[in-house]
């Protein structure tokens, strides 16, 4: 391992690179391999490096060991693996070189390595060396949460982007979508609303968030609705990315039951085909009018075709299972209320026998088995009594499901139809990564519309790096959050030569090295100088005095 040095002269100017290289023999030829480009480190950090280069088996040779001094710098082993990865599938290139896209890399890095909000990505930054790898010279919260307005404006166009470099050469014609919502801790966020909480957090305000994904189940776009917004008023916006912004023909929209109804299919371009579910009522309402018959459900495939749509049935049996196990527990939850309530009424000769059977009746519409479940009062004794019909009439389609479709039969059979409706798990799967299992899009941390699509817009491409690790780290007993954090251990050691310093990266240990190798990741042997204004406006110690 050498140091290159060449300078050329130019219009009275002098240019002098020097880059870090190794030298070894292939076919009987000297070839060489650039490791790192140094020449932004000063004169005094190359002659440093070219000593301890000369001296690389003995550093006591330079001088005496007590002028050499180590101290423990930034951590770079996760940001700069990140970073790899964001230059690797087309992040970087689609935020693009200038200062807001960066300010963006930073803070898609900060959302899969810390999370937390801006200020907690300051603070970040000040341990981590993200702005050394990425090039910012000043980051504070303000000028985070400004870049976020940014991203807001500019998300169509980095879509966009990023499209094209995952699909450069064939365009998918098959698109899931799905919606969620995310409550919010405060009320003052300008999308903020009261509506359906699937988070099932009484008492919060919500948003509600769309995320439109490819075959592979990776998002390609997402946008924020207010909390108020039904599943189908979200579907027109969907259509119009595919159509406007992707540019795509011919597409296939998967969506669930609650999504893509009547009239959101009749609204559905004439090259859109749609994949989805109809409602409970509606398989009723079809087998009362004889189109289907119970015996179809079963553990395999069936379809039917009826009035220019194809229906796919199917019964899945864990599913069915599962549910009956539900409402034996539940009848045992409230036939142990009965059996307490009887036993209260034993021991207290005054106490209210109808008030004892109101007790049980909320119980019972807690529930929700009021149909085939009742409480009854004789004798200060309180009984459940099961409707046998009704019970067998609830449960008859348990794990029965109905797929709808208008994509022709030569494009796809019933089996494919089916697999891709399940395909929607992915989306599901997308949506826990990013509101709890690790990226923690809520608390949300911020309040005006354009930088709650901002921040959404991170959160999933932060989900992207996130699958990206997710996929190189398979074969390993591992998890994404503990290889972060062991990469993240990985500090820059300063080598204090009297007045000279140079910032060396350490060998990592085994664990370490084998991330690294698995996601195609090499750490560079040495950091250039390079120092950041980072600092946060609002200081720890001021809140700790109020």
């Amino acid at each position: 391992m050498h140091i290159d040095t060449s300078s050329i002269k130019r219009n009275q100017k002098i240019y002098t690179r020097h880059l870090l290289r190794s030298s070894f023999r292939e076919n009987g030829k000297v070839k060489h391999k650039t490791i790192a480009n140094l020449s932004g480190c000063s004169e005094n950090e190359i002659n440093a490096i070219k000593l301890a280069l000369k001296h690389k088996n003995n550093l006591a040779e330079i001088g005496p060991i007590t002028d050499i001094e180590t101290v423990l710098g930034k951590r770079i082993g996760a940001v700069w693996t990140m970073k790899a990865l964001a230059d690797r599938i087309g992040i970087s290139k689609a935020l693009g070189s200038g200062p807001e896209g960066r300010l963006a890399l930073v803070q898609v890095i900060a959302r899969i390595v810390d999370q937390g909000s801006r200020l907690s990505a300051v603070r970040f930054a000040q341990r981590h060396a993200v702005c050394e790898i990425i090039g910012i010279d000043r980051l504070d919260e303000d000028v985070l949460y400004q870049n976020l307005d940014w991203l807001s404006q500019q998300q169509e166009d980095i879509e966009k982007k990023l499209f094209s470099e995952r699909y450069p050469d064939e365009i998918p014609t098959l698109f899931l979508y799905d919606v969620t919502s995310s409550y919010l801790e405060g009320t003052c966020n300008e999308l903020a609303q009261w509506g359906y909480n699937r988070d099932k957090k009484r008492g919060k305000m919500q948003i509600v968030v769309g995320l439109l994904a490819g075959p592979d189940g990776l998002p390609v776009a997402v946008r924020v609705f207010d909390g108020n917004t039904s599943d189908t008023k979200t579907v027109s916006e969907q259509v119009r990315i595919l159509a406007k912004t992707f540019g795509v023909k011919e597409v296939t929209l998967v969506g669930d039951r609650g999504m893509l109804k009547g009239p959101q299919i009749d609204q559905l371009p004439d090259d859109f085909r749609y994949i989805t579910a109809i409602t409970k009522p509606q398989i009723l309402k079809m087998l009362e009018d004889r189109v289907i018959q119970y015996e179809l459900f079963t553990d395999k495939v069936c379809e039917v075709e009826y009035s220019g749509a194809r229906y796919v049935l199917r019964r899945n049996p864990i599913r069915a299972e599962e549910m009956a196990v539900t409402r034996k527990s539940k009848r045992a939850a409230v036939e142990k209320l009965a059996q307490d309530l009887t036993e209260y009424l034993a021991e207290h000769g005054k106490s209210s026998v109808d008030a004892a059977l109101k007790k049980a009746a909320a119980k019972i519409h807690q529930l929700k088995v009021e149909k085939w479940l009742h409480a009854i009062a004789g004798q200060r004794l309180i009984t459940i009594e099961t409707d046998e019909a009704a019970l067998e009439q609830a449960a008859l389609l348990d794990g029965c499901y109905v797929i709808k479709s208008d994509v022709p039969e030569d494009n796809a059979d019933a089996e494919t139809l089916h697999d891709r409706y399940c395909d929607l798990e992915n989306v599901e799967r997308a949506f826990r990564t990013m509101k709890t299992t690790h990226l923690e899009m809520r608390p949300v941390f911020v309040r005006k519309e354009k930088s709650t699509r901002g921040h959404a817009f991170v959160v999933m491409l932060a989900l992207l790096l996130q699958r990206e690790l997710e996929g190189c780290w398979a074969e390993m007993d591992i998890t994404v959050g503990e290889g972060i954090d062991e990469l993240a251990a990985i500090h820059v050691q300063e080598i204090k030569i009297k007045e000279t310093s140079i910032r060396k990266i350490p060998t990592p240990n085994e664990i370490g090295k084998q991330l690294l190798e698995k996601a195609g990741i090499d750490l560079p042997p040495v950091l250039p100088a390079r120092t950041a204004n980072v600092h946060t406006k609002k200081k720890l110690h001021s809140e700790r005095l109020k």
